[in-house]
């Protein structure tokens, strides 16, 4: 099999137990191509806990799930160093924390104060975690998912906006269908009898990491026009310099899209045409995951707050003011 057979195989298996939430599984999964971290956000049994722990479950990667609580403290991600005595003699020992592992679901990021979340952001910024004056580095394949529930505000602490650039994307989450509802009560009663001794599915051999950075490698030669590359910088300014489009558009933005913003937009471009079997991105490719890099990345301005004007529909102006060269 290939590398994009291997990939296709996996999110075919996440999907089986995540009803209802196909954009979900493939931005999870564009999130793991592209190298990258993701903010989720959505109500709560959306089944966005449950995504990162099937995907840790077929494939072969350690999966820390750290809660976050408003008494947690940056040790309690990062580890630390601990007194270890033997035999009279005592010396400090690094004991790693939960960081360490290749996936990590931070579950209500914004739950905790700043100096734990700047602990997580520092870690997937560097890749690499200081304790001590000693360094130590993160797995090769490291990805954080971190979730925040939209609805409750009191004792939270949103993530600056600044570190919010960090999240390669930012995915909202909404409620499945009926149908997919329906499906997902079978599921549940499927899986408690099996819990309680009934028939079990087969265990499935979990994808060996190579295969996901074999995929990256074959994600970093897709092709990038200079007409789409234009695209996607004209996309960006547009942001940066609404009032050049639409005057509208200037009252509604308040700072725009980072450097960081470019560079993710085209890594995740190219991964998402590598995953519907291109070697090239197309302007639709850009267009279809914009969103996603975009909406946490935009400040609005309080004319656009007081008037309830979302990023998501900012975004689609921008996309209908933006023309492809």
């Amino acid at each position: 099999m290939t590398a994009r057979d291997d990939i296709l195989d996996l999110g075919k298996r996440v999907g089986q137990s995540i009803i209802g939430q196909d954009t979900m599984v493939e931005r999870l999964l564009l999130g793991l191509l592209a190298n990258g971290h993701l903010l989720v956000e959505g109500l709560p049994g959306l089944a966005k806990t449950r995504a990162i722990k099937s995907l840790a479950k077929n494939l072969d990667a350690e999966l820390s799930r750290i809660q976050f609580t408003p008494d947690l403290l940056p040790a309690d991600i990062t580890g630390s160093e601990i007194y270890f005595s033997d035999g009279g003699k005592g010396e400090f020992k690094f004991q790693q924390g939960p960081i360490f592992a290749s996936l990590i679901l931070a579950d209500e990021v914004n739950r905790a104060p700043a100096k734990v979340q700047s602990a997580l952001l520092e870690a997937m910024e560097e890749r690499q975690v200081t304790v001590g004056g000693q360094s130590y580095p993160l797995p090769d394949l490291f990805m954080v998912m971190a979730t925040q529930n939209p609805i409750e505000q009191e004792g939270t602490y949103p993530l600056p906006e600044a570190q919010l650039d960090r999240f390669l994307m930012h995915v909202e989450v909404g409620y499945p269908d009926g149908k997919s509802e329906a499906a997902i009560m079978r599921l549940n009663r499927d899986e408690e009898n099996a819990a309680h001794g009934g028939a079990k599915p087969a265990e499935q051999q979990k994808l060996n990491p190579q295969s996901v950075f074999d995929a990256r490698k074959e994600i970093g030669a897709v092709t990038v026009s200079d007409p789409v590359e234009a695209y996607i910088v004209a996309l960006v300014l547009a942001t940066r310099y609404p009032d050049k489009y639409d005057k509208d558009l200037a009252k509604l933005l308040q700072v725009g899209i980072s450097p960081r913003g470019v560079i993710s937009l085209d890594k995740v471009s190219r991964s998402y045409a590598w995953f519907k079997g291109r070697d090239y991105v197309t302007p639709d490719d850009v267009k279809a995951i914009v969103k996603d890099v975009f909406r946490h990345r935009l400040i609005l301005s309080y004319e656009a707050h007081a008037s309830n004007t979302t990023p998501d529909q900012v975004i689609n102006r921008i996309v209908e003011l933006v023309a492809v060269s």
